[in-house]
């Protein structure tokens, strides 16, 4: 079982960074690169086995519309994980083995609009591959040891990124933004867990709330008889048109023994969820390994 970390971009707040604008955390791959390490160095400090990169809503297209040049685009996106894995490495002394798992967004996070709360686009599907495909091979060729293709609202775009999964032929998570028992399109959950591949180590859910895991959990381990991957964010709800969150926030700490009971091998937090979240993660989940 694997501890994952919890939110870049609420970290990276809480250190005083300002991502009001559209590029949000992928921002400080230009501007400040250094507080990006320091984010992944305290969730690993904290107990997770991997750091998530901050490449969620990088894209050329995104750092084009900033004025990077497309060429400085891509090696921004790259040094996403050259920062993940230079952090890994560091902490190696002390035996612990860790992960990098590059982040794969939606197109919906480039949009910074809420779309990927609520997936149809009203693209097609070659524009989506045209989309992901670049960026995918920018990640894969940086070197982490998997993709985290996260917060997926729509079983199309799923569909288009399983697809070029195979054709690059790296390991990678799928997991769907979703509100109960259906992806946040509207698509059951059941149909999204059906897609095969051989590249996906695991299938789940994040960013979703506490109380809409356990289901899918469940239904994830029936469906794909893979791993599961389970990582929501606080419970409060996002304001795309104010860019801020609302709601009051749920400790999910003391639900992820049940969902580990169901299936989930990799357990986390996303939005909101910060590094000692995850310290109480890791130790109610090392507790429970300890009982057994």
């Amino acid at each position: 079982m694997h501890i994952l970390d919890g939110g870049m971009s609420n970290a990276l707040e809480d250190r005083g960074h300002d991502l009001s604008d559209a590029l949000w955390s992928a921002r400080l791959l230009k501007d400040a690169p250094d507080e990006i390490a320091a984010v992944h160095r305290t969730y690993y400090e904290a107990g997770a086995t991997f750091a998530t990169t901050a490449s969620y809503q990088a894209s050329v297209s995104g750092f084009g519309k900033a004025g990077v040049p497309p060429d400085e685009a891509e090696r921004l996106i790259s040094s996403s994980v050259a920062i993940a894995r230079r952090v890994r490495d560091e902490l190696a002394v002390d035996g612990q083995e860790r992960f990098v798992a590059a982040s794969v967004g939606p197109y919906g996070a480039v949009l910074a609009d809420g779309s990927e709360y609520r997936g149809r686009y009203g693209v097609s599907k070659a524009f989506l591959r045209d989309f992901h495909r670049p960026r995918l091979e920018l990640l894969v060729a940086a070197g982490p040891d998997l993709l985290a293709v996260e917060t997926i609202p729509d079983l199309d775009e799923a569909e288009v990124l399983v697809e070029l999964i195979d054709e690059i032929g790296f390991p990678a998570w799928l997991s769907y933004s979703a509100a109960g028992t259906r992806t946040r399109a509207g698509q059951p959950l059941e149909e999204a867990f059906a897609l095969r591949s051989n590249n996906l180590v695991a299938v789940g859910v994040n960013c979703c709330a506490p109380e809409d895991v356990q289901g899918a959990v469940e239904l994830a381990a029936a469906v794909s008889g893979k791993p599961v991957v389970a990582y929501p964010n606080s419970g409060e709800g996002w304001d795309a048109g104010g860019r801020r969150w609302t709601g009051d926030a749920a400790d999910s700490t003391s639900l992820a023994p049940e969902w580990v009971a169901a299936g989930a091998e990799y357990v986390g937090g996303c939005c909101r969820v910060g590094p000692e979240d995850i310290r109480a993660l890791a130790r109610t989940l090392d507790r429970e390994d300890l009982a057994e």
